[in-house]
């Protein structure tokens, strides 16, 4: 989780739950939710054949009592109003049922989200594993993603037309940041909802859609900041109007101005792909424009100062974006 960049501000275990599970079973019971069923306690809902087992026939519990147990104490305890489960899509059912018991239960007053996902797929369009068949390890994957991303970054650092301009650590540096970041971008990019296949040319590619063409995008910002020995919160500082003057001007200031929506409907939806897609986008529209307008040797003051500043929010767009998502930047790669 360190090298993810993931923190908890709070975690219980499943055993956290595990003396309160006969008391929701009894509570179930008293109030005629759940009811005695050859042998084990079950609750029925309606439209549904098969009830919902809170206690085995041998008095062993079951997920659904676990997870009915946290929704009592997170609305109790922590006074949730609203509860996210980030699970597998072949999960709802489970939490459907849930749910209804739940809001039969009392807590009706809460929203519950299944915030259900796909399933990662292999070439072969079969869930991704080893080539021995065996489930891919988190470590592994991120180890030779960092790999992959390293001979990248030594390869197009080394074709520089002035020579190379990374040392060793910054090299390591820059491979870690692309790596983990290609990783988190690819799973975050699609339809949560969608399977996808997993590629490592295209996690990595330096056009098209991926973490590490926003990225380069940024760190082409920070490269002419650094080349023109410009200093970003002076230029900040003396901001005034914009001149906008050509096509790709408008369409990068227009792109720029939608990213509070970007985010917001990311969150409202539960989809970072919208977010993913609008940095894709962002980075595209940069692109044109640099490709068009030659902004350091741009000699009508005005005007450059104009570009200089767009080039900015450009760059505070990208990287807040790429953190909101988990992902980080480089000022060089």
């Amino acid at each position: 989780y360190d090298r993810l960049g993931i923190t908890f501000d709070l975690t219980l275990g499943e055993s956290f739950y595990q003396p309160m599970l006969e008391d929701v079973v009894e509570e179930l019971k008293e109030r005629g939710i759940a009811t005695d069923s050859e042998g084990a306690v079950c609750v029925f809902v309606e439209g549904n054949e098969a009830p919902l087992i809170i206690r085995k026939r041998d008095g062993a519990f079951t997920y659904a009592t676990t997870d009915l147990a946290t929704i009592k104490y997170r609305r109790e305890k922590l006074k949730a109003e609203s509860i996210l489960y980030v699970v597998d899509a072949r999960q709802s059912e489970h939490f459907r049922l849930v749910f209804e018991i739940a809001r039969r239960w009392g807590f009706g007053d809460i929203d519950f989200r299944h915030v259900r996902f796909g399933t990662v797929l292999g070439r072969d369009g079969k869930p991704f594993k080893t080539r021995s068949g065996d489930t891919v390890g988190l470590e592994s994957l991120l180890d030779e993603a960092v790999a992959r991303a390293r001979a990248i970054v030594d390869e197009n650092d080394d074709a520089k037309p002035d020579g190379p301009e990374l040392d060793e650590a910054t090299r390591a540096a820059v491979a870690e940041v692309v790596g983990i970041g290609g990783i988190k971008y690819a799973d975050l990019k699609h339809n949560r909802e969608s399977d996808y296949v997993f590629d490592w040319d295209k996690m990595l590619a330096k056009n098209g859609d991926s973490a590490t063409y926003i990225q380069y995008a940024y760190a082409r910002i920070c490269g002419i900041f650094r080349k023109g020995r410009i200093d970003r919160e002076e230029l900040r500082r003396g901001a005034g109007p914009v001149r906008i003057e050509r096509p790709v001007e408008r369409a990068l200031v227009v792109q720029i101005l939608q990213f509070p929506e970007a985010v917001d409907a990311a969150a409202a939806e539960c989809r970072p792909n919208f977010l993913a897609q609008y940095l894709f986008e962002t980075a595209n529209r940069f692109t044109a424009f640099y490709d068009e307008c030659q902004i350091l040797p741009e000699r009508d003051a005005e005007r450059r100062r104009g570009w200089l500043l767009l080039c900015d929010l450009t760059a505070r767009a990208l990287k807040l974006g790429l953190e909101l998502l988990g992902i980080a930047v480089c000022e060089r790669m």
